[in-house]
Formats: C-alpha cells, sequence, structure tokens
C-alpha cells in the first residue's frame, strides 16, 4: 500500500500562549491518535497554510485583530478546495443565538469555550481525524475503483476489437469454405462431362464420337477459364499483372465483346439497350477486354429472359465511363457494399443455377484499378436490377492509327517436333493431335531424354514442359543452346505458369516462345507454321 500523510490538524490564535497551550496538548494525543498539528497566529497565515495543505479539522480562534476568526472562516470556505473543512471556534466568550449562527453560517461546525476541557478537546479532535482518515481511505478506493474502471474498459475495448476481428476471421473462413464448395461444384460439372465423354468415345458410331469431342472441347474450354480466372485475381491482387498500356477506342472495345456474346447466342432473348460513343483510354486491350466481358456476362447471368441489359461507353473532359445496367435479379442492401470483395457471390443455392466462383467482380476492380480508374455498383435491391459504373482517365485519340499485325503464312511442309512432357496423357493426346495434323513429332518423357534425343537427331521445333524430372525445362533449353547441332533450334515453352516472372525465366533460359497450358491449338498450329521462317531469319543462338 502506498505511503500516505497523516491528517493535519490547523491552529489559529494570535495569542502565543494560547496558541502554544492548544497546540501542546494536541501534540500530546498525536502519536497515539495519528495527526500532525499544524498552527497559524493569524487569518492571513492560516489562509497560506490552507493553500499548502488539507486539514481534517481547523481550530479557530474568534477573536482575532484584523481578520477575525468569521472572516477567516469565510475565506476559506470559499475557496473550493478547502470549502469542506470542518472548523471549530475557539472563544473566551459565551456566544449568544445571534453569534452561533453567525458562526455556523460561516462554517462552523461546533464551538469551544476557554479554558478548554482536554477531555473534550480529545474528542472533538478524534471525531474529525477519523472522519479524515475515512474520507482518506474511500478516495483511495475510488481511485482504486476508477484505475479498475480504466482497466476494465481498456479490457472491454480490446475484447470487442478481438471478438470484430474473430467475426471478420470467421466470414472470411465461412467465405472462402463457400468459395471452395463452389469450386470443387464447378470442377466437377465439367469433369464429369468430360469422363462421359470420354465414355462415350469408347462406344461404336461416328455421331456418338463427334458428339463427344465437342462435350470434351467445350468442357475444357469452361475448365480452362476457371483456372484462367483463378490465376488472374491472384496475380492482380498481388500486383504481378503487367499492363501493354496503349491508346484505345473504349466503344470499339466493348462492341468486340458484343459481337462475341452475339455469335454464341447469349443476347438472344433480350432487350439489348446499347449507346456507345467514341471514347479513348489509355490500357491494355486484352485485360480491358476481360473487364467488359465480365460485366455484361455478369448482367447476362443474373438477368431472366426477357430482361434488358443496357451498355453505353460515354465520357467527360476527363473521364471516360463504361456503364452496364439490367433489370435482372439486383443486389440485396447487405451484400452491395461487398460485390467486389473476393469470394463474394450472391445468396447460394443448390441448384447453382447461376454458376461461376464469385470472383469475376473482384477481378474486374483490380483491373480496373491497375488502370488508374474506379467502379461502383447500384441496386435497389432485390428484383429492383443493377448498374455497374466504371470510370477511367481519358486520353486524346492518337493522330496515327496503328497498322494491325501481319500475320506471316504457314509455309509448305511441316516442321518436324520433338515432345518432351513427363505426363503420358498430356503427351500421348499432343503427339495425337499434331500427328493429325501432319506434323512428324517424336518424344521424350523427361528432360535428359530429351535433350539426347534432340542431339541424336535435331528438329526443327521442340515442345518443352518445365516442370521436367531429372532436369527442368529451363536446363533443357540452355543445354540445347549450346550444342552447336541444336543451338538453332526453335523452342516453344509448355508450361503451367504464366505470371511476368515466368514468362522472363523462359525466355532468359534461352527459349523463343512461352505458351501457357492447356495450350489453344491455333496458337501453336500458328507458331509451328512461323518456325521455318523463324529459323531462317534468326542468328545463331549457340553459346
Amino acid at each position: 500500500m502506498p505511503k500516505t500523510d497523516k491528517p493535519k490538524i490547523l491552529v489559529v490564535n494570535d495569542d502565543p500562549a494560547s496558541l502554544l497551550a492548544l497546540t501542546s496538548l494536541l501534540d500530546q494525543w498525536a502519536a497515539e491518535t495519528n495527526y500532525a498539528v499544524v498552527s497559524a497566529r493569524s487569518g492571513q497565515e492560516a489562509l497560506r497554510q490552507v493553500l499548502l495543505h488539507d486539514f481534517a479539522v481547523i481550530l479557530l480562534d474568534v477573536n482575532m485583530p484584523g481578520m477575525d476568526g468569521f472572516e477567516t472562516a469565510e475565506a476559506i470556505h470559499q475557496r473550493a478546495r478547502s470549502a469542506d473543512i470542518p472548523i471549530i471556534f475557539v472563544t473566551a466568550f459565551l456566544a449568544d443565538e445571534i453569534d452561533r449562527l453567525k458562526a455556523y453560517q460561516r462554517g462552523a461546525v461546533d464551538f469551544l469555550f476557554t479554558p478548554v476541557i482536554p477531555q473534550i478537546l480529545h474528542a472533538k479532535v478524534s471525531v474529525f481525524v477519523a472522519l479524515a482518515n475515512k474520507n482518506e481511505q474511500l478516495r483511495r478506493q475510488a481511485d482504486k475503483l476508477s484505475q479498475r474502471t480504466a482497466e476494465l474498459t481498456t479490457s472491454n475495448r480490446q475484447l470487442t476489437r478481438e471478438i470484430e476481428e474473430r467475426r471478420a476471421i470467421e466470414r472470411k473462413s465461412h467465405a472462402k469454405d463457400e468459395f471452395l464448395a463452389m469450386l470443387g461444384h464447378e470442377l466437377r460439372n465439367p469433369l464429369s462431362a468430360i469422363s462421359s465423354a470420354a465414355a462415350l468415345l469408347a462406344m461404336p458410331g461416328a455421331e456418338s464420337n463427334t458428339r463427344a469431342r465437342a462435350i470434351i472441347q467445350r468442357q475444357s474450354q469452361h475448365l480452362s477459364r476457371i483456372v484462367d480466372d483463378l490465376l488472374d485475381l491472384s496475380r492482380a491482387m498481388s500486383g504481378k499483372i503487367l499492363l501493354n498500356r496503349k491508346p484505345l477506342d473504349l466503344s470499339a472495345l466493348v462492341s468486340t465483346c458484343l459481337d462475341t456474346f452475339r455469335a454464341t447466342g447469349r443476347t438472344a432473348g433480350y432487350t439489348m439497350n446499347v449507346n456507345l460513343s467514341e471514347a479513348w483510354a489509355e490500357g491494355d486491350a486484352t485485360r480491358l477486354e476481360q473487364v467488359a466481358c465480365n460485366l455484361i456476362d455478369n448482367a447476362l447471368k443474373y438477368t431472366p429472359d426477357g430482361g434488358t441489359i443496357g451498355i453505353t461507353v460515354d465520357g467527360t473532359d476527363k473521364e471516360v465511363v463504361f456503364t452496364v445496367s439490367d433489370s435482372g435479379v439486383g443486389i440485396e442492401p447487405e451484400l452491395l457494399p461487398h460485390v467486389f470483395d473476393v469470394f463474394v457471390q450472391g445468396s447460394i443455392s443448390l441448384d447453382r443455377a447461376q454458376g461461376g466462383l464469385g470472383i469475376g467482380l473482384s477481378l474486374v476492380r483490380n483491373l480496373v484499378e491497375l488502370h488508374g480508374g474506379n467502379v461502383h455498383a447500384f441496386s435497389d435491391g432485390d428484383r429492383n436490377g443493377s448498374r455497374f459504373e466504371i470510370r477511367m482517365p481519358r486520353v486524346d485519340a492518337p493522330s496515327v492509327p496503328v497498322p494491325a499485325p501481319h500475320h506471316m503464312p504457314a509455309e509448305h511442309g511441316k516442321p518436324s517436333v520433338l515432345l518432351i512432357e513427363d505426363n503420358d496423357d498430356g503427351r500421348e493426346m499432343m503427339a495425337s493431335m499434331l500427328g493429325a495434323y501432319d506434323y512428324p513429332v517424336r518424344q521424350a518423357a523427361d528432360g535428359l531424354d530429351g535433350v539426347a534425343a534432340a542431339s541424336a537427331e535435331p528438329s526443327d521445333v521442340a515442345l518443352v514442359d518445365i516442370g521436367l524430372p531429372g532436369i527442368d525445362g529451363y536446363e533443357v533449353a540452355r543445354r540445347l543452346r549450346q550444342n552447336p547441332a541444336t543451338a538453332n533450334m526453335r523452342l516453344i515453352a509448355l508450361t503451367g505458369y504464366g505470371l511476368a516472372e515466368d514468362r522472363r525465366r523462359v525466355m532468359e533460359a534461352g527459349f523463343d516462345l512461352h505458351l501457357v497450358k492447356p495450350v489453344d491449338i491455333k496458337l501453336l498450329l500458328e507458331a509451328l507454321g512461323e518456325t521455318r521462317a523463324a529459323q531462317r531469319n534468326a542468328p545463331s543462338k549457340a553459346a
């Protein structure tokens, strides 16, 4: 327990003998009753002492020159800190009722008449000392209670924060659980279709084989889109998407997206209100097309047949504004603030009629923000439709149009292909597909066998998987470039890794081209078709 000062008694008397007599009496009991005695010989000195100390009781002489006892008492009680100090007036005269009233009005609690009877003085003083001790004890308890209250308040705030953080974590965990459930559902659907189609291929009949091939192709594309969305979102959230920024007319880009939806029949049955004005922005055409297609697909997905879809591109002096609105199911008020959060989707039901992973809008926001723009969602609630608005910085239209890329026509004669792939099924299917297009194909199941096969009989082009046993695809490329016999082979990397860093590593290892699995057959055939011309024009890459 911290040490506290003893209660103090102030004795005020202008007569030295009377002052000594009172202080001496009080000093006799000071140790026993646990108090200290302070003296003053005038009202002014008493006021100075009151400024310096707190007192349990004041023994105040009434008849003093200058400032008498009544005036001193009144001055003491006018000060807030000393207003409650009990005052016992000491007088040699028998006070009448008027004097007593006057004394009580000035704050007196009692009278002592001289000569003072010691036992009475001791009894009265002991009462006020005990009261002061009790008040001090209560003050300490109040301080402790206040401190404890502050500690509890702090603990309560911390606990509230922890509860909110835990709830946020639980919400995120729940969202992830729902996402994983959706991902499993979305992956199982095409895998089931592919499995059934594969079984159908084993049955006789050209018609069933044609149908099975169409199913496998369609569902494989669906799986590829799911994986692409996941990878693109991961890259966008980690800032690993590198944008190829060029001036582009957003209205032309949106028009191209719409043509794709019309060609596939997605817009049939809807009223399409399209208003596209020329508006130029600086951006990556591929990524902004992804944004536009995601928003249009979202509107079609959540609007019943017969509904209305509105698509506009307009702008101000400083901004390009792209808006997609619909008359569909709308967005519930509690979902609206979180509609761009990752893994957030509307009400999830077992039929999963809408499909999707709930990451499209999150990807849209990340891609738009990478372009220095912003996206907002608006909805009046359930069954009242929704509107998505993108705003991006506007730029001036280029004075000279950029010419369209010229694709080199494939030469006659098929280049020979060395396929280095450790996955047996993947290697067999790729070889069969290339064989169907009349490409001569040799196969190797790992990196060392691939290097040996290329050294023994160099091919025109090598398709090399990166994740190979023995030595990886990077090392395969380095060894082939170091060997004069294989230094000029065209090397194409086939990999499941598609980040900018992966592309950089591929090119530094000596590859000519980087293709991400599953490889679009059209891109692969185009790359193979350009092989001979590329070999003819390229300088030697031997180390």
